[in-house]
């Protein structure tokens, strides 16, 4: 998948009403698999969700669903994820 690819798809995403979406970054899509993180308003508010979708038959079934609903949340996750990460190796 070319860095084009990665940025959008052909394909909306299976995000329905009354979630609007503003913006979005394909990860992944390969093997039935679609992750994706998209900037999404709900009733008003924003928030940065992080999807995964499944193929099922000639649909996408949500399979995770994670919001950052605002930057002092981002911070906090991204010090946990970053203290993780290091032990990778």
């Amino acid at each position: 998948m070319d860095a084009e690819q990665r940025i959008k798809s052909d394909e909306p995403l299976p995000i329905i009403a009354p979630l609007k979406v503003l913006d979005y970054t394909t990860i992944n899509k390969k093997f039935g698999w679609w992750s994706v993180v998209a900037l999404i308003e709900s009733w008003g508010r924003k928030q940065v969700c992080l999807y995964l979708w499944q193929k099922k038959g000639d649909r996408w079934a949500r399979k995770q669903k994670f919001a950052i609903h605002s930057q002092e949340d981002w911070g906090l996750i991204l010090a946990a994820i970053e203290s993780q990460v290091s032990q990778l190796g």
